[in-house]
Order: structure tokens, then sequence, then C-alpha cells
């Protein structure tokens, strides 16, 4: 017990601050890394997500397709300055229509209904070795 003792007297006057603090240096970038490494997983998992969306038929006005008749003309109404300050920043402000002439943005795809092109079965059927027997 005695010689514990003496390790613990040592530890304590020549190096126990010095050791708590190398171990606390040692955990700072480790904790650093994995905040950073939980973060990139979130922004992963968020561009996973994002890729995964199918993309919205905006037009370049900004104002989604079903706001765009059949000919492409926008029937959304807009922001527009009307009434500019000494500085060039607009005063006042009108509602105009959307000054968009055709909807340029990606077409959506028509919904159809397709068979399948493949019969699992049809081989079991045609080929003797693959009929199941029984």
């Amino acid at each position: 017990m005695s010689t514990w003792l003496w390790v613990l007297f040592f530890v304590v006057v020549f190096g126990g601050g010095g050791i708590g603090e190398r171990a606390r240096r040692a955990l700072r970038p480790r904790h650093a890394r994995r905040l950073e490494l939980t973060e990139a997983k979130a922004r992963g998992e968020r561009e996973r997500r994002e890729a995964a969306r199918p993309p919205e038929p905006v037009c370049g006005c900004g104002h989604h397709l079903a706001t765009h008749d059949e000919d492409g003309h926008c029937h959304e109404t807009v922001r527009a300055a009307v009434a500019w300050g000494a500085d060039d920043k607009p005063e006042r402000y009108e509602a105009r229509d959307c000054p968009c002439q055709r909807h340029v943005g990606p077409e959506l795809l028509p919904l159809t209904f397709a068979q399948e092109l493949t019969d699992l079965d049809h081989r079991a059927r045609t080929d003797p070795e693959r009929r199941p027997r029984g």
C-alpha cells in the first residue's frame, strides 16, 4: 500500500496536472473531428434527399408550371418598382402581370402504364431442366 502512496505522491507533485492537460489537449481535436464527421454525415444525407426529389417545373421567372397556360404565358403577378429614391433604391411598388412569355423549365413526363417486360416464370415453363419437380 505504501508503494501506491509514493506513486500517487509523485504523480500529483511532478505531473498530475500535466497529465490531465495532455489528456484534454488530446481529446479536444478528437471531439472536433467527431463533430465534423457528424456534420458531414448530416450534410450528405440532406444532399441525398434533395437529389432524390424530382425537379420542380419552375420557369425562369420563378413561377410554377401550373401558373402558365397552354400557350406558355404566365398568369402570376409580380411586384414591380415604380418610384425610386435619391440613392436609386425603390420606394414604391405596384402589382403587375409577370412579363414571362413562356415556360422554359423542365417538362413533366406524362403518366403512362407500361407492362413488365420480363416474365420470370417463362424460363421454367419452356426449359425442361428448370421445370419444378413435384
